[in-house]
């Protein structure tokens, strides 16, 4: 088997698919790429146990066809030294010995037989389907994939719940501290279902759907989804479990609301957070008339800041606190020039709300628990 291709372009699809490899492979077949070359298309594929990747890539010179499995390291780290030149890989189907020859040297190695890489499983009969924009999946899983969990006791918690209607798509995702749910009207099913796709194939997904145009076709089951990309294909497998009723943990009557520059708020919140106990990470807001004063402090170390923002606020007089880590990263994810706050009480959750600036046929909503102050 015989075959020439361009460094940077082999470089590039490597490096993408690589992620799904993990550090610690119960298969050491899962420590390799698996090329399988079919006329003049060269197939590449990385898996770990519940997830696979596969891209393409066009090749010239090519004499054979066939499969094999060559270890990641090896192929990949000589290729990220190497400027963008052709590679011909030669490839001994009797022995497995890889020669791999550039403009002024070569490096050879053995590989595994393609045969004995694991295959995917195939969807049932039952199968639905989803069919949405690239940008519009990545804007969906941009938005919640933070607010994800990493609690072994409760995986349901660790991926994003897709809730589809025939008229909707909802993405949502919780750690039990904090929520994120969005709601497009640009993505709707064939009717109602759901599936909770797991953190490391969503953060895979959100790397590779920025660069990707065109529709995404999601082939779904009751324990697996092929997506179909323009450039790669992603089969994997998911959270089994019940997702919570995120709905019935959203306050509804939150009388106590202010509008505020989200950058001076999440700005404020970073300066102050520095002097908070590293432990909790708690900051307060007190919410009078005409201002909000955000504060922190760490009695251990004596240490204390707070800063004053001007504001309009209209509701009780109110002091709250919040995880600052938390709302941090809720801050950084919304995606507009104004945040809403809307609160009961010290002791419910507080909605942070875009004003503003809103995406098209998009409706997102953060909630966040509060913490317990010691006043």
């Amino acid at each position: 088997m015989k075959f020439i291709v361009s460094s940077a372009t082999l470089q590039h699809h490597l490096q993408a698919i690589s992620r799904v490899i993990n550090v610690k492979n119960t298969l050491p077949i899962l420590d390799c790429f698996l090329l399988d070359l079919q006329g003049s298309t060269l197939t590449l594929t990385a898996a770990d146990n519940e997830t696979r990747l596969t891209t393409t890539v066009e090749v010239s010179g090519v004499e054979g066809s066939g499969s094999l499995a060559i270890n990641a390291k090896n192929l990949l780290d000589p290729l990220r030294e190497l400027p963008d030149q052709p590679l011909t890989f030669d490839i001994n189907d009797e022995t497995l010995e890889v020669f791999i020859y550039y403009h002024n040297g070569k490096y050879n190695f053995v590989g595994t037989k393609g045969d004995e890489y694991p295959e995917p499983r195939p969807l049932r009969d039952s199968a639905m389907s989803l069919t949405l924009d690239a940008q519009t999946l990545f804007s969906g899983i941009n938005r919640t994939v933070f607010a994800t969990g990493d609690d072994e006791l409760r995986p349901v918690m660790n991926g994003i719940y897709f809730d589809i209607t025939a008229d909707d798509l909802t993405f949502v995702a919780s750690d039990g501290h904090k929520l994120v749910r969005v709601i497009t009207t640009a993505a709707k099913g064939e009717g109602r279902s759901s599936f909770i796709l797991p953190k490391k194939p969503a953060n895979l997904l959100k790397t590779l759907l920025p660069r990707e145009s065109g529709e995404v076709v999601i082939k779904f089951d009751t324990n697996n989804a092929y997506i179909e990309m323009a450039s790669y294909r992603m089969v994997c497998r998911f959270v089994e479990g019940r997702f919570p009723n995120y709905n019935s943990v959203i306050p509804r009557d939150n009388p106590n609301t202010v509008t505020l520059d989200r950058l001076g708020l999440l700005n404020t919140l970073k300066r102050v957070a520095v002097f908070s106990n590293p432990s909790s990470s708690l900051v307060k807001l007190q919410l009078s008339e005409d201002r909000i004063v955000v504060s922190a402090q760490d009695i251990d170390f004596l240490t204390a800041a707070e800063e004053v923002i001007p504001c309009s606020y209209d509701g009780n007089i109110m002091n709250i606190g919040f995880k600052a880590v938390f709302l941090i990263d809720i801050l950084n994810n919304i995606p507009s020039e104004e945040v809403r706050v809307e609160l009961s009480d010290p002791s419910r959750a507080g909605l942070i709300l875009p004003v503003g600036d809103k995406e098209e046929n998009v409706d997102m909503l953060t909630l966040l628990m509060p913490m317990m102050l010691n006043d």
